[in-house]
């Protein structure tokens, strides 16, 4: 076991958590701060395939005790890890901070508590579950949920600490064991969270965190003793995830992020609509449901536009501890040189620039807020994922034609629409394809509803029972009505 390290006056262990205890490793990648890159966080312990194997041994170990509790004691688990985790929502903010740059009073207000709600809400929809019963053809039927076996989980490196207490709850509430696999650019909100589960005192093995890249990911996705996978991140490592789980007939959900419309009719309110456009630029543009691609009633372009200036003028780059700031720095410098890639690309190619379109702060990894207006919807920039600070702005004549753009993707992830028209928001709402469309708001979620992708934004669902069933094997039990007696 290595030395802990101070993150922000926070002591935060580098190493795995696998079976109850630290674990090291022998090589190390490092983290460092994204508005601060010359500030290096930590070493981290680089799994590889042994790791691998010693986490999925532990929670194999643990599985079948873990299963046995009853809904009740399992539920108890999580409301006590809940409990740790808003006693500490300022440590577990102030290193996500750090590590990931995300605005420290968002943490605080939000994202953190947010953690603390997904495990209190599956543990009360766990124990409230009503097994379907029914009779048919002479028998007398039930539904069960039986837990399925451990269960790997792989998050993306924005929003970690939620996005990892979001997938992980169901699995813990099903009865499932889980590894969980942090991305390696944001790895250490979740060593603060196997600090908590450790003081929870769950079972040792039930909840294994370990840390690095492609050598422990392909590892842990080829094990055959893991029982579900479930993943948040690229298509491209999406496709090699499901290469993995098919070879084992593994049940397998992908949240693959979108390439949204913000779609604006000419009987919306203007206003609203250009704000919450311009608020597409919170947290960098790095948010899988932002509506990245704003499309315009071509009658309303102007005062539309001249809205979306007033409130994007007002945005504040800075640091992430500043209340002021409201656009973070981007998460790594190899990522904000791939963001600068599509602008590039998209001005040799002809599109028009709007504004911003270069780095705020040479050699610091800001990307002032882009707006591109593209001369072709099939403009690179229109048609792929850009992942940061970069809008597109495009205007349609009819109906038809402003679905047939919000359609007109690969992706499906999320739509947000503006309207007053209550026809048009029913009719539009239900064409436009997206997991999730918002009429005249946006992120506002319901944990009990359904959270998932169309088309290459991935597969599979979240969100409450979804979620539930997904981590379970379910099972029909029929027995013949009066063939039995209680003998109780």
């Amino acid at each position: 076991m290595r030395d802990r390290i101070d993150i922000g006056g926070v002591s935060v262990s580098p190493d795995h958590f696998i079976g109850g205890k630290r674990v090291s490793s022998p090589r190390t990648f490092e983290t460092r701060c994204p508005f601060d890159w010359d500030r290096k966080l930590a070493d981290i312990s680089l799994g590889d395939a042994d790791t691998a194997n010693q986490a999925v041994e532990a929670a194999t170990k643990a599985f079948p005790a873990w299963a046995a509790l009853c809904q009740a004691e399992r539920s108890a688990h999580l409301h006590r890890l809940a409990d740790l985790i808003e006693e500490r929502k300022n440590d577990i903010a102030m290193v996500e901070c750090l590590d990931m740059a995300m605005l420290l009073e968002s943490l605080q207000l939000r994202l953190v508590p947010r953690g603390a709600l997904n495990f209190r809400n599956y543990a009360d929809l766990a124990a409230e579950h009503e097994e379907r019963v029914w009779s048919s053809k002479g028998t007398a039927n039930r539904v069960i949920r039986m837990p399925a076996g451990p269960a790997l989980i792989i998050t993306p490196w924005n929003a970690p600490f939620m996005l990892s207490t979001w997938k992980c709850a169901p699995a813990l509430a099903a009865g499932n064991t889980v590894i969980l696999k942090p991305a390696d650019w944001s790895p250490l909100s979740a060593s603060v969270l196997a600090d908590l589960i450790a003081e929870s005192g769950m079972p040792p093995g039930v909840f294994n965190i370990v840390q690095g890249g492609a050598e422990i990911g392909n590892a842990l996705t080829s094990d055959p003793r893991i029982k579900r996978i479930s993943f948040t991140g690229s298509v491209p490592t999406a496709r090699i995830i499901g290469r993995n789980a098919a070879e084992n007939i593994v049940p397998f959900t992908a949240e693959l992020g979108g390439k949204s419309a913000l779609l604006v009719f000419e009987d919306a309110d203007i206003d609203a609509a250009a704000k919450k456009a311009a608020g597409q630029y919170d947290d960098s543009g790095q948010v899988c449901m932002a509506g990245s691609r704003i499309i315009v009633q071509e009658s309303v372009r102007e005062k539309f536009l001249e809205r979306f200036h007033h409130y994007a003028d007002q945005h504040v780059l800075g640091d992430s501890f500043d209340s002021a700031t409201t656009v973070s720095a981007m998460i790594h410098p190899i990522h904000v040189e791939r963001v600068l890639g599509f602008i590039e690309r998209a001005r040799a190619a002809g599109d028009t620039i709007v504004r911003g379109g270069k780095r705020w702060k040479e050699g610091q990894n800001w990307i002032e807020p882009t707006l591109i207006e593209p001369k072709s919807n099939d403009s690179e920039v229109v048609q792929s994922e850009i992942f940061g600070p970069v809008l597109t702005f495009q205007t349609f004549a009819t109906e038809d034609e402003g679905v047939a753009l919000a359609n007109s993707t690969a992706y499906g992830l999320s739509g947000i629409i503006y309207t007053g028209d209550a026809a048009r928001a029913e009719r539009v709402g239900r064409q436009v394809r997206g997991g999730t469309v918002w009429v005249n708001t946006f992120l506002v979620r319901d944990l009990t509803a359904p959270f998932g992708g169309i088309g290459i934004s991935g597969i599979g669902r979240e969100g409450g029972d979804y979620a539930l069933d997904f981590h379970s094997d379910l099972k029909t039990l029929q027995i013949l009505e009066g063939s039995v007696r209680d003998c109780s």
